[in-house]
């Protein structure tokens, strides 16, 4: 390890690898509410973050477990659950009388597809007003869980997709 009176120890979520603080300073210098998409392997989660002097505050908040709720009985942390956890979120936030955001991915390998642009998809289709280019969404077919269909014997995917959506749907109606 370097040391010396020029040896700068990094910060400590950098030195974890836990925040990109460029990125970060980038999202801040923007003066909008940040969409922060965290994923793990089983679950997916969504906040509208406001930034403040004193810390950061979390205005709404939507997270892939809450699904169970609507009758979504597949795994959390597939591109289906993280659509619908993204509609979710949105109409949550929109209800909350929050209409806009910027997008805060972290760490996150950016791919056109993944299962964060799945969650993007779910969030404009709400109707909340994010800059974003529709050319990174997971299409359709993905979404509803018709890749999964075709392989697994039995599968309801994209019917429980319909009718959970249906159902988040009028609830905020």
């Amino acid at each position: 390890m370097a040391t010396g009176p020029r040896y700068k120890v990094a910060f400590r979520r950098r030195r974890e690898g836990r925040t990109n603080y460029h990125q970060r300073l980038k999202l801040l210098l923007s003066k909008k509410d940040r969409v922060v998409v965290r994923k793990s392997a089983k679950h997916m989660q969504v906040q509208l973050i406001a930034p403040k002097p004193e810390g950061d505050i979390t205005l709404s908040s939507a997270v892939s477990t809450e699904l169970k709720k609507y009758g979504y009985e597949g795994s959390t942390g597939n591109t289906t659950a993280a659509y619908l956890t993204g509609l979710l979120f949105g109409l949550k936030a929109l209800a909350n009388g929050y209409e806009s955001g910027i997008l805060d991915i972290g760490l996150s390998a950016s791919s056109s597809g993944s299962r964060i642009y799945a969650v993007l998809k779910g969030i404009v289709d709400a109707g909340m007003e994010i800059p974003h280019d529709s050319s990174v969404f997971p299409s359709d077919e993905r979404i509803r869980g018709e890749h999964v269909a075709e392989y697994v014997e039995g599968s309801d995917l994209p019917e429980q997709f319909e009718t959970v959506k249906e159902k988040i749907l009028s609830e905020f109606n």
